[in-house]
């Protein structure tokens, strides 16, 4: 079973960005893949979610899998009980993921916010998911000032559970680095604890498909599929 969670160590800060990116070196690799978002908050009826934006940029041999959404921009635990809906838990994302899995070669797991968010009042989170599929975790997160102690606690938060940190992915590479961006590019993977696999440009989704799936290899490291090095980012 091949699942692949992508948390991150806050909210917009291109985690839907990397899973598409993800997902459209998978295709472009003929590989299967299926995109679930367990919990989407903030969008409305009939209106486009993550998973949705993950098929428009990496194409629509992807398939898209939502559990549970509700309108409020919030945590899932809270979005949930203000709207009166049934949270979901981590018991049926893993059934759903392995469900896809199945049928697929590639699962990618998006969650909400960071990967402590609660999804229901249990107190219960991406991580419980990851831990019941026993599936490694994407950690997305930031260039700037301050990342380097969001991601050093996400990792910790990691191993304390048992779980394994795929790499991490800066979500959104700045066009014009600070110096601060410059050393954390540098200093990420050892405070991590995990290897640095990529960054995406600033503003990468609001390229057309075609370009973002061109890009995508110069975004993201071979291990995930690409041919991006540390020295290609500047």
């Amino acid at each position: 079973m091949s699942v692949l969670m992508v948390s991150g160590t806050g909210t917009e800060i291109g985690k839907t960005m990397t899973t598409a990116a993800v997902a459209a070196l998978a295709v472009a690799a003929g590989r299967s893949v299926a995109v679930l978002k367990p919990a989407q908050t903030g969008v409305g009826p009939g209106e486009p979610g993550d998973a949705d934006e993950v098929v428009r940029l990496a194409g629509d041999q992807v398939t898209a899998v939502e559990l549970a959404r509700y309108p409020e921009p919030l945590a899932p635990a809270t979005a949930a009980r203000r709207a009166g809906l049934p949270a979901v838990t981590p018991a049926e994302v893993a059934e759903a993921a392995e469900k896809l899995a199945a049928s697929h070669d590639l699962v990618l797991v998006e969650g909400a916010g960071g990967l402590l968010v609660r999804f229901d009042e249990q107190r219960r989170t991406l991580a419980d998911a990851a831990r019941l599929l026993n599936a490694p975790v994407l950690v997305v997160t930031t260039a700037g000032l301050g990342t380097l102690n969001m991601t050093t606690l996400t990792g910790e938060a990691l191993r304390a559970r048992g779980l394994t940190t795929r790499g991490i992915v800066i979500g959104a590479w700045p066009h014009t680095p600070d110096l601060a961006s410059r050393c954390n590019l540098t200093e990420l993977a050892a405070e991590a604890g995990a290897p640095l696999l990529g960054a995406l440009p600033e503003g990468a989704g609001r390229l057309g498909p075609e370009e973002f799936r061109a890009g995508a290899g110069e975004w993201l490291a071979p291990e995930l599929g690409g041919g991006w090095t540390l020295g290609a980012t500047t």
